[in-house]
């Protein structure tokens, strides 16, 4: 009896045993999964790109874009429509988009907590890269007498429509040569309506951040002879060390009837991205824009280089997108 109790007592531990071998052999095999699925849950099966109205550059670029990154890391990405720079950073901070198109220095102000963000800093946000710029064009008529920066004090000059980012650009290029917009009359006028004005007579000269040619300008053009009038190089360089989301630019020689090309500064059109999107994700989103660039028939897509995307950024660069200019040897320009 005690032999059977024995057989039987032994049979039931190797019993156990193999049942115990087996559950652990499971339970590794399952976290094994998980640690696999963690890593896939990282990829996300959808993403938007918020751009701007569906009259703008923004928004046949980003569905362009969109394209790219669906054929290229199969993730189901869509262009939406969105009323662009601030509006795109506040919704990502609210975690309701994934990628988004804005103005460097617009990115930066979100990042600062400055102007239209003063007291609500956007910090989750960063940037994949710079694609084209936004020039800054301070407009006027040969009539009118303004040459440099300095003649436009004591005259009406439009800095753009309230809240928009032309006006801090048109208050820190006037702030390099010491002025204010106590030393003009400020407008806060629209594009359309600071041209009509400079037509009419009501205004002088006026701020106009957009890339050229600007349609309204060229309308002008149409009827005046138009001075785009220049920034000096020591202004240039003292606007960009204190103020890193400007780069150097110039409007080209022959645009509106100009007999030579003038020197300003510009912002740029940038992508900025949700900093807690994976960096291997963001990673291939950026290569798949950068190096498929002829997919895209905009004519925005010729002033995209991958060379050129750290240039003037403003804001962090997510490690994704860091990680592929880094691949390709690609830094800001000193």
């Amino acid at each position: 009896m005690k032999k059977k109790t024995s057989y039987f007592m032994t049979v039931l531990v190797v019993a156990l045993s193999l049942i115990l071998a087996a559950c652990s052999g499971s339970s590794e095999e399952t976290s094994g999964n998980s640690d696999k699925g963690g890593a896939d849950s990282e990829k996300p099966k959808f993403i938007s790109i918020l751009t701007g109205g569906t009259g703008g550059t923004y928004y046949p670029l980003g569905g362009a874009f969109a394209n790219i990154i669906s054929e290229e890391t199969g993730i189901e990405t869509n262009a939406e429509t969105s009323g662009a720079s601030a509006e795109n950073m506040t919704t990502l901070k609210d975690g309701n988009a994934e990628i988004a198109f804005s103005q460097t220095d617009i990115a930066a102000y979100a990042a600062e907590g400055k102007l239209m963000f003063d007291g609500a800093k956007i910090e989750n946000v960063q940037a994949i890269g710079t694609l084209y710029p936004e020039t800054i064009q301070i407009v006027t008529t040969e009539k009118s007498g303004i040459q440099s920066v300095e003649d436009l004090k004591g005259k009406k000059v439009s800095v753009g429509a309230p809240g928009s980012g032309t006006n801090p650009n048109a208050e820190q290029i006037l702030e390099m040569y010491g002025m204010t917009f106590e030393d003009i009359e400020k407008k806060d006028l629209s594009f359309d309506e600071s041209t009509a004005g400079i037509q009419d007579g009501t205004i002088d000269a006026a701020f106009v951040t957009a890339g050229t040619p600007t349609g309204a300008v060229e309308g002008l053009s149409a009827t005046e002879d138009i001075v785009i009038v220049p920034i000096d190089q020591d202004k240039i360089d003292a606007l960009i060390k204190k103020y890193p989301y400007y780069i150097q630019d110039e409007v080209a020689k022959g645009t509106y009837g100009l007999e030579e090309a003038v020197p300003t500064v510009a912002v740029q059109a940038m992508l900025v991205v949700r900093d807690d999107l994976a960096e291997d994700v963001v990673y291939d989103i950026t290569k798949a824009i950068f190096e498929n660039l002829d997919q895209v028939t905009h004519a925005k897509a010729k002033l995209i280089k991958a060379e050129n995307a750290l240039n003037g950024v403003g804001i962090d660069v997510h490690p994704g997108a860091k990680k592929y200019f880094d691949e390709k040897g690609i830094k800001a320009a000193e």
